[in-house]
């Protein structure tokens, strides 16, 4: 058990040591987690304080509290972190068995009995499950533009020129005009094929 104590104009007595750490047994049952805790004894005017901080896995826990002596302080604020770790379980319990009805698409019929089958029977139910979801925008990364006239035909030429003369550029998009005047693309494809585009 990991207990950070702070003592302020006090010093921590192996009794209080005791008296905290038995109290923390008792919410580590509640929890069930390993958390730290840091543990704060102060006097300020004739007041002994007691802060007792726990971090569980959703959010911290304070219990703090004021008494005439430093081992009432410590107990009431045991109590009053021990109240809270109750009421964490089962918000953290009935949040999970919420979830768990919703993701098995029980939601609207959590009283309802299953309906009798007979022999020889069968049911089916249908669970609706979302396998992948694409972001509603897709990110855009920077475009960085640069001319090239390697990958533009000055003069006309037949498909077969084309083809050469990508072969030849060593270029993966190659745009000339046949014969006629035109514009002609050729692509080549991951798999190593030349695609031939018309635009209109």
């Amino acid at each position: 058990m990991n207990v950070e104590f702070t003592g302020r104009h006090y010093e921590v007595t192996p009794t209080i040591r005791k008296s905290v750490e038995t109290g923390l047994t008792k919410i580590r049952k509640i929890l069930g987690d390993k958390f730290d805790t840091k543990v704060i004894l102060a006097i300020e005017k004739r007041r002994h304080k007691a802060e007792i901080t726990i971090s569980p896995r959703n959010g911290p826990l304070v219990g703090e509290a004021q008494a005439g002596d430093m081992k009432s302080a410590v107990n009431e604020a045991l109590d009053h972190l021990e109240k809270q770790a109750v009421k964490y379980k089962t918000r953290w319990r009935s949040k999970k068995r919420h979830d768990l009805k919703k993701w098995n698409g029980k939601e609207a019929q959590q009283d309802s009995l299953p309906a009798k089958v007979g022999l020889g029977e069968t049911t089916e139910t249908e669970i609706s499950l979302v396998v992948h979801k694409f972001p509603a925008v897709a990110k855009s990364t920077e475009v960085h533009l640069v001319r090239s006239e390697d990958a533009v035909a000055l003069r006309p030429m037949t498909l077969e020129e084309a083809i050469k003369e990508a072969h030849f550029r060593d270029r993966d998009v190659f745009v000339f005009r046949d014969p006629k005047g035109k514009v002609m693309v050729l692509h080549r494809t991951r798999d190593g094929k030349l695609e031939l585009i018309e635009a209109p």
